[in-house]
């Protein structure tokens, strides 16, 4: 399907182990013999790369926290425990695949950015603007994994960690607030988009951009409601030298299928099945696996394990408005598994080696449910595992439009300008301009923000955004908030206000660090 850029590469007797023992193996690289060469300093930004393919991260479990805690999904795995970290049932602060995974993981990509940005300054390169551009890539990482640390663990109490150089056992990293952590991440994505390229060609397609720096640093400032910077950010993507490279795609499916690395893609992680067999999920596995599991976990019954499932809310909302060929909005098609999708879109009756029929949705475990779509594999297999080479858009332009046009409003900038970049998005899909369905929302900038947040919804469901959305909106912060989310998901009658907007931080590093303090209400 592609190349895939980020090989393995393990310094074995780099990671941090939590303990002060210090046992040197003599078969593996260490630092004096590592960190000499230009190959050296590629194969380490490779392995930073490479905590994507990593169950706690964007392979498997962060989706968890992304899509399934937010008002779009919910679970009802007979995992008990599993399930209770989707519905704000915190019992076990250590329960990795809820929690402690991911925080750790996290931290691990952190330290191998760390190291790439500590050795490879000091290796002499032929060509000094590839060491820029590697050690680039490394701030870029380290941003990344900031900003998702702070969006879900982030609180007002020192509770985090936040290490600028390789870690080391002794280390007792002082803890940071999570404003501190988002401030870091913007230091981060400012120094990468110095020297990273406004696009790679070839074989390096997919590494990070200057456009993907400015992109994520402007996600950053709008969680602290910097709505003028972020809008400076956006505006190099849309209207700036980077608008050459940027655009929406005729085709919506063409984001979640094997039309990968296009215009509409701003950075995306480059999944693939070559180490399909046997599965290496660990560390120190020689042949990674370097699969999407998203799909094997969300699917449906007998299809995936189904751990993860959308609300019914998503398919009424979709059907509340008709397109210009008075047919449904064609969005709905490519995100949902849901009962009578064959009678509501042409040739839609295919759910991997099912039959979208009254017999099927008529079983005692389909009935009433709506299932995941986006990146899965049904469109090119009638199965899906752990090994789906469909690669994932963290962020692509249609969701850099809907940013800018909040930013434009939240900053008191020309509200007909907002509306026009939610029309083109809009439009792509063949909808009616806001004006005809939605006429205050092209009015009223209160009116034309809350349409914005259903907007974000009819576009990118289930692609990670929601959680950050609800939060920088506000809706966690007050009763109203959260008996509009009640309304859509009944999860949030376990929701406490002051407490739930953030993540507990895993007991073991509250005991390991007396620097760092656990979140509010814990």
């Amino acid at each position: 399907m592609k190349k895939i850029i980020y090989t393995l590469f393990f310094l074995s007797a780099l990671f941090f182990t939590g303990c002060d023992v210090d046992v040197e193996n003599p078969n593996t690289t260490t630092v004096e013999s590592f960190w000499k060469t230009e190959k050296d300093a590629k194969n380490g930004i490779n392995a930073a790369y490479n905590y994507f393919y990593k169950p706690d991260t964007f392979s498997r479990w962060i989706w968890f926290r992304l899509d399934l805690t937010s008002d779009e999904g919910y679970s009802q795995s007979p995992w008990a425990e599993l399930k209770e970290w989707t519905d704000f049932r915190y019992n076990n602060y250590n329960f990795g695949e809820g929690n402690a995974g991911t925080y750790s993981a996290c931290y691990k990509a952190i330290y191998r950015a760390n190291q790439v940005l500590y050795y490879v300054p000091d290796i002499e390169f032929t060509n000094q603007s590839d060491k820029d551009q590697i050690l680039a890539q490394a701030y870029f990482l380290r941003g990344l994994y900031y900003y998702y640390l702070g969006l879900l663990w982030g609180s007002d109490n020192k509770s985090l960690a936040m290490p600028l150089e390789p870690s080391t056992p002794a280390m007792r990293p002082e803890g940071h607030s999570g404003q501190e952590i988002y401030e870091q991440a913007i230091a981060d994505f400012t120094e990468a988009q110095k020297n990273l390229p406004e696009e790679w060609t070839g074989d390096e397609k997919g590494r990070a951009t200057k456009g993907a720096a400015l992109a994520f640093r402007a996600k950053v400032y709008m969680q602290m409601h910097k709505w003028n910077e972020a809008k400076n950010d956006l505006h190099w993507l849309i209207e700036g030298d980077g608008k050459r490279y940027y655009g929406l795609v005729t085709n919506y499916f063409d984001n979640f299928n094997a039309n990968e690395n296009n215009i509409e893609s701003v950075f995306e992680i480059q999944f693939s099945d070559v180490y399909g067999s046997p599965a290496g999920d660990g560390d120190y596995d020689v042949d990674p696996n370097l699969g999407l599991n998203k799909g094997k976990f969300f699917a449906p019954p007998g299809i995936g394990w189904t751990d993860g499932e959308l609300r019914p809310w998503l398919v009424t909302e979709f059907k509340k408005e008709k397109n210009l060929s008075n047919e449904y909005d064609i969005r709905l098609k490519y995100t949902a598994f849901y009962e009578g999708m064959e009678t509501d879109f042409a040739n839609n009756d295919r759910i991997f080696n099912e039959t979208s029929n009254a017999d099927t949705w008529g079983r005692s475990n389909w009935t009433g449910r709506v299932f995941f779509r986006k990146y899965g594999a049904d469109y090119y297999r009638d199965y899906d595992d752990y090994y789906n080479n469909t690669n994932v858009r963290l962020i692509r332009f249609a969701d850099v439009l809907l940013m800018y046009a909040e930013c434009i409003a939240q900053s008191g900038g020309n509200l007909s300008t907002a509306v026009a970049q939610v029309d083109k998005v809009r439009a792509r899909v063949n909808m009616p301009a806001l004006s005809v369905n939605h006429s205050s929302a092209s009015s009223s900038k209160d009116a034309f923000l809350k349409r914005l947040q259903m907007e974000r919804m009819l576009e990118l469901a289930s692609e990670g955004q929601r959680w950050a959305d609800i939060k920088r909106w506000g809706l966690l912060d007050t009763q109203a908030g959260i008996d509009e989310l009640k309304s859509r998901d009944a999860d949030f009658n376990n929701f406490k206000i002051g407490h739930h907007n953030c993540l507990p931080i895993p007991s073991t590093e509250i005991n390991n660090n007396a620097n760092i303090v656990q979140n509010p209400n814990y």
